[in-house]
C-alpha cells in the first residue's frame, strides 16, 4: 500500500530520489531548491528585522522601560511566545492541508507584517516594532512544522541528513546575512531606519515569489478535525510525541540546544558592548562567526555520517559545545577595559581571536549536535502525525527558550557577568547531555561506534543500500572479533538488536555496552535450555516490532580466522516469524580484514587463542570493511546457502 508520503515523493520528485551525489546537488532540483530559498529569505528577513530593532534599542534609543542589557532578552522572549501559544494549531494545519499552500499563506502574512514594521521603523516606534516581533514569531510558528515535515515527504531516508544539513546551513547563513545587514543598515546616518523598512518589505516579496515555484506536497492527514483549543491540543501533541520515547527524548535534546543557543544569541549585543568594548560592527562580527560555525557544522554532518542519519555525532557535538563555551569564559573574563572599538581595532588584538575561535567552534559543534537529531525525529515519526510531532518540538523549544531568557535575566539581575553566564551554560550543557545520553543510550552507543569506525579503523562499507530502512529484517554476519556488533551499528542507519553469546557480557566495558544496546544473550541449548528458548522468544519480539535483528550463525568468534559452519538458529527464527505471518528478509553480510586486529582471537596464550592481549596491535586507522549482499527471501533461507553467500562476500 502506498503511503501519503511516498505518493507525495513520487508526485514531486519522480526519478530524483537518489540522483544526487551530495547534498549540494539538491539545490538543482525543484523538489528542494525553491523550498530552500523560500525558507532562506524568511530567516534572513526575521533576523534583519529583529537585529536592526535590537541594535536600535541598544545603541540609539534611550528607553527607561527597556534598558540595553535586557533588550535582547525581551525581544527574544516576545518572538518565541507564539511558538508556545500556537504551535499545536500550526501542526494540525500542516498535517491537514497541502504544505505548499501553507507556505504561500505564511509568506503572504509576512508581507503584511513587514509593511507594518516598515511604518514602525520610519517612526522609530518601539511599541509598534515589539508588536511586529510577536507577529513575526507567529509567522515562524506557522512555518516551523511545514519546514520540517516537508523534507521527509520529498527526500528519502539517505537524503535526510544532507537535506537537513543544507536547510540548517541555509538558515544560519540567512541569519548571518540578515543580522549583518540589519546591524549595518540601521546604523546608517539619517536614512538607517527607512533603509531597514524597505529591505524588510523587499525580502518578504522575494520570499513569496520563490514560494510560487515549490511543487505540491499533499496533505498527510486530510481528514483531521482541527482542535482550536491551543491548551488541550498542546497537551495532546506532547502526549503524542511521548508515545515514541526515543523521539520524545530527542525533542528534549533539541530544545536544550535552543536553550543553549538562545543564551549566546541574546547576549551578543551586550557582550560586544560591555565585555569586548566594541561597537555595532563588532556585535555583527560575533554573529557572523557564530552563523558560519553553525553552517559549517551542519554541512559536515553528511560527510561524517556516510549519508545516513548518524546520531553518533550528537554526543560529539555536545562535548564540543561545552568545551568551547567554558573556554569562552576564560578567553573573555580578563580583557582589559578600553574605549569603544571599531572593527579594525578589535581585530588587531590577539586576545580577541581566541574569543572568535571559541564562538566558531562552539557553533560548529552545535551544528553537529542538531542536524542528526532533527533527521532522526523526521525519520522515526509517523508520517500522518509528523507535523504535530514537529509542533510539539516547537512548543518545547519555546518553553526552553523562554526559560533561557528568564534564567539569563535572573543571573544578570543577581550580578553575574555575561562571561559567567556563558560558563554556567557550558557546564549545564555537559550535565544535561550526560543525562540525555543515559536516558537514550542509542546516542552513546552510536557515538562509540562512530569513533571506532573513524579513528581506530578506516571502515569501508559496500552495499549498505541493501540494509532495509524500514520493516523487520534478519542480518546474518560472520563473527571475527569482540567488536563486530559495534561496527555493524556504525553501518546501519537504524538500531540493531543482536543475539550474542552470553559469555561476551562478562567482558569488561564491552559487556556493559552490549547491555546498553539491549543485546540478547544466548546460551547453548544443552548448557541452559531456558536461556536458549528465552533468547529466541525475545528475537521473535524484535521482528514482531518491525526492527532489525542480527545473528552470528557461526555461534562463536572464530579462533583461526576462517568462516565456521553456520548453525540452525537462523532457521528457527525465520520459521517462528513465518508462523506469526512475519516474512523478514535475510541480509547476508561479511566483515573483512578484522582477523589480526586487537579484538580478534589471534594471540596464542597457554595453548588457547585469545583476544585483547596486545594493545595497538595494528595501530590506528587499519583498514577493515563490511560487504552487504542482496536480501534473501525467507522461503529460500538455508544455513548452508547463507554460509556460501557470506563466503562469497568475504572474497568480494
Amino acid at each position: 500500500m502506498t503511503t501519503p508520503a511516498a505518493a507525495a515523493t513520487a508526485a514531486t520528485a519522480p526519478h530524483e530520489a537518489n540522483a544526487h551525489a551530495n547534498q549540494f546537488a539538491l539545490l538543482r532540483q525543484r523538489r528542494f531548491a525553491p523550498f530552500f530559498w523560500t525558507q532562506f529569505a524568511g530567516a534572513a528577513n526575521d533576523n534583519l528585522f529583529k537585529f536592526a530593532f535590537t541594535v536600535m534599542v541598544t545603541y540609539q534609543l534611550q528607553l527607561s522601560w527597556m534598558p540595553p542589557a535586557m533588550a535582547g532578552l525581551a525581544i527574544g522572549a516576545l518572538f518565541i511566545l507564539p511558538f508556545l501559544l500556537f504551535s499545536a494549531t500550526a501542526g494540525q494545519l500542516t498535517d491537514k492541508f497541502d504544505k505548499t499552500k501553507m507556505i504561500r499563506f505564511v509568506k503572504n502574512l509576512e508581507i503584511a507584517i513587514m509593511l507594518l514594521a516598515a511604518w514602525g521603523f520610519v517612526r522609530a516606534d518601539a511599541v509598534v516594532l515589539l508588536g511586529c516581533v510577536f507577529l513575526m514569531g507567529l509567522h515562524s510558528t506557522l512555518f516551523g512544522p511545514v519546514k520540517f515535515a516537508y523534507l521527509p515527504q520529498v527526500l528519502d531516508a539517505r537524503e535526510l541528513t544532507g537535506g537537513n544539513g543544507m536547510v540548517e546551513m541555509g538558515t544560519f547563513v540567512a541569519i548571518l546575512l540578515g543580522q549583518v545587514a540589519g546591524g549595518l543598515l540601521v546604523a546608517l546616518p539619517q536614512v538607517g531606519h527607512a533603509t531597514v523598512a524597505v529591505a524588510c518589505v523587499l525580502l518578504a516579496l522575494v520570499g513569496r515569489g520563490v514560494a510560487q515555484a515549490i511543487p505540491r506536497a499533499p496533505a498527510t492527514d486530510p481528514g483531521l478535525v482541527i482542535n482550536w483549543n491551543p491548551f488541550s491540543e498542546t497537551w495532546r501533541n506532547l502526549k503524542l510525541a511521548h508515545g515514541n520515547i526515543v523521539v520524545f527524548r530527542s525533542l528534549l535534546g533539541i530544545s536544550w540546544m535552543w536553550f543553549f543557543g538562545a543564551v549566546f544569541l541574546s547576549q551578543f549585543p551586550s557582550f560586544a558592548k560591555e565585555v569586548l568594548h566594541g561597537d555595532e560592527q563588532v556585535a555583527s562580527l560575533l554573529l557572523v562567526v557564530f552563523s558560519v560555525g553553525i553552517g559549517a557544522g551542519s554541512l559536515l554532518c553528511e560527510t561524517l555520517s556516510r549519508r545516513q542519519v548518524e546520531i553518533g555525532l550528537v554526543p560529539l557535538g555536545a562535548i564540543g559545545m561545552s568545551v568551547f563555551a567554558i573556554d569562552l569564559y576564560f578567553a573573555s573574563r580578563a580583557l582589559p577595559p578600553s574605549a569603544g572599538m571599531g572593527l579594525g581595532a578589535f581585530m588587531g588584538q590577539a586576545a580577541h581571536w581566541r574569543v572568535m575561535a571559541d564562538l566558531a567552534l562552539l557553533s560548529l559543534f552545535a551544528g553537529l549536535y542538531s542536524v542528526p537529531m532533527y533527521a532522526l525525529i523526521q525519520l522515526r515519526s509517523q508520517p500522518t502525525h509528523r507535523a504535530r510531532i514537529i509542533a510539539a518540538n516547537n512548543i518545547l523549544n519555546a518553553l526552553f527558550m523562554i526559560g533561557s531568557s528568564v534564567i539569563a535575566g535572573a543571573l544578570l539581575g543577581a550580578g553575574f557577568t555575561i562571561p559567567q553566564i556563558f560558563l554556567f551554560t557550558g557546564i549545564a550543557n555537559a550535565l544535561v547531555a550526560f543525562y540525555i545520553f543515559m536516558l537514550v543510550p542509542e546516542y552513546l552507543l552510536r557515538f562509540i561506534a562512530w569513533m571506532l569506525s573513524h579513528f581506530v579503523y578506516r571502515f569501508e562499507i559496500k552495499g549498505d543500500e541493501h540494509i532495509p530502512t524500514e520493516g523487520a529484517a534478519v542480518l546474518v554476519c560472520n563473527h571475527v572479533s569482540f567488536i563486530d556488533a559495534i561496527l555493524l551499528m556504525a553501518a546501519s542507519p537504524r538500531p540493531i538488536r543482536f543475539i550474542m553469546d552470553h559469555r561476551i557480557f562478562k567482558v569488561p566495558v564491552l559487556g556493559w555496552l552490549f547491555k546498553l544496546a539491549k543485546a540478547i544473550p544466548i546460551a547453548p541449548q544443552k548448557e541452559d535450555p531456558a536461556a536458549y528458548e528465552a533468547a529466541f522468544a525475545r528475537a521473535l519480539g524484535v521482528l514482531r516490532e518491525g526492527d532489525l535483528l542480527t545473528i552470528f550463525p557461526e555461534g562463536a568468534i572464530t579462533r583461526d580466522g576462517q568462516l565456521q559452519p553456520f548453525k540452525g538458529g537462523v532457521m528457527k527464527i525465520i520459521e517462528s516469524a513465518r508462523a506469526e505471518g512475519i516474512e523478514p528478509p535475510v541480509i547476508p553480510m561479511a566483515l573483512t580484514n578484522l582477523w589480526g586486529s586487537y579484538f580478534s582471537r589471534i594471540e596464542l596464550r597457554g595453548g588457547e587463542n585469545v583476544a585483547m592481549a596486545k594493545p595497538f596491535r595494528r595501530g590506528f586507522f587499519s583498514r577493515v570493511g563490511l560487504n552487504v549482499g542482496h536480501a534473501v527471501p525467507p522461503v529460500e533461507v538455508r544455513p548452508e546457502a547463507l554460509q556460501q553467500r557470506v563466503s562469497g562476500l568475504l572474497a568480494a
